[in-house]
């Protein structure tokens, strides 16, 4: 099995350190445990005691549920580094985490995650100062660019678009086998986190919800007018939507405002965390010759590969969109270091300039157009 290097082990090693936790959160199959393994290889010439364990044990839960300081010693013995898997299984994690943060000197911990929001609200207060969290993402162009050279990344980006970027999906060169792999994954782990711990019994609406926002990339969404479709509530709307931007399948964009009052902000924007699992919730493989969604295709893809950079690289930035009353836009908005970046994303290469509402309102601002001749300045 071909490796590609992951960027988050270069931000793992880097920010290691006593009486810290490190939370490593993502989606199922994006390689957290396999991020975990290269790690411990990367250590077996450090004089280190590890104790690495998997949440799903139920001994292993025992102990680390416990909220006894003299078990949870007991349970770490003298080993120095903890490096916990599917942390998720545990309950009341954060606690117990911080019970062995601040009672076991000089341990450090590291705990992974799929389902994000059962970590958070077990993790979040209680380690409130002691942990970093890292997100891990389907492979990022600045992670497969390690084993491709440039040639054969722009011939590989059709494939990119249009498949995803899951790790497995990227070392297979078959593409029936990738529609296989991405409608298992969908059918196995899309949904498995928020029916196993949110109790949701319609997992049929989450997946017509999905294939709704699937058809309304770069697009505003009215959660009423899906509730309509869907024949749920609009409060139902927003509590599925922020589970699946909690379980990594989707993520949200508002849109930018300084207060004028032309500009629109109340309807949010929604955007896929892999192109293939949009593409296999709707079911169309097609080639980009053969679509009408290009367009849409191009604009996620790009969107999902900028999270990724600031992600890995540790960029702290805020991402929008900016949309006028009377259709003005501009497709991503990023404020960093106090200063705004807007980008117009196009799949062929055109001169565009930035609307006038955009330039006499934000002057100092930057404009750029990405598209499928520059894109890859951009997003490594």
């Amino acid at each position: 099995m071909v490796y590609i290097p992951q960027k988050q082990l270069e931000n793992l090693e880097k920010l290691l350190c006593p009486n810290k936790v490190i939370i490593i959160y993502g989606a199922r199959r994006v390689g957290k445990t396999t991020l975990l393994h290269k790690f411990l290889e990367k250590q077996k010439d450090n004089q280190e005691k590890i104790l690495f364990i998997n949440g799903d044990d139920i001994i292993v839960r025992q102990f680390l549920e416990s909220q006894s300081i003299n078990k949870l010693k007991e349970f770490v013995g003298n080993n120095t580094l903890l490096i916990i898997d599917e942390a998720q299984y545990i309950s009341q994690v954060g606690l117990n985490l911080k019970l062995i943060v601040d009672h076991i000197q000089d341990i450090k911990v590291i705990a992974t995650g799929s389902s994000s929001f059962e970590l958070a609200k077990d993790i979040g207060e209680p380690l409130t100062g002691r942990k970093y969290t890292l997100k891990l993402f389907p492979l990022a162009q600045m992670e497969i660019g390690q084993i491709e050279n440039r040639h054969e990344t722009q011939s590989n980006l059709e494939s990119r678009i249009i498949y995803g970027s899951y790790p497995e999906i990227v070392i297979m060169n078959d593409n029936q086998k990738r529609k296989e792999y991405l409608k298992e994954l969908i059918s196995s782990y899309l949904f498995k986190d928020i029916l196993a711990l949110e109790g949701i019994k319609h997992s049929k609406k989450l997946l017509n919800l999905l294939q709704l926002i699937a058809f309304q990339i770069g697009k505003e969404v009215s959660h009423n007018e899906l509730g309509k479709q869907l024949g749920m509530s609009k409060n139902t709307v927003e509590r599925y939507l922020d589970l699946l931007q909690k379980v990594f399948v989707i993520f949200k964009r508002n849109g930018f405002s300084r207060n004028i009052r032309k500009e629109i902000t109340k309807s949010p924007r929604y955007y896929f965390y892999d192109n293939g699992i949009r593409n296999a919730l709707i079911a169309n493989f097609n080639p980009l010759n053969l679509r009408n969604d290009k367009g849409q295709l191009w604009e996620n893809y790009i969107a999902v590969e900028l999270l990724k950079k600031q992600e890995y690289r540790r960029i702290q930035a805020n991402n929008y969109f900016w949309r006028t009353y009377d259709k003005k836009e501009i497709d991503i908005i990023e404020e960093r270091d106090g200063k705004l970046f807007a980008y117009e994303i196009k799949w062929q290469t055109k001169k565009t300039k930035p609307p006038k509402e955009w330039e006499e309102n934000y002057p100092n601002s930057e404009f750029n157009v990405i598209n499928n001749e520059n894109y890859l300045d951009f997003i490594l």
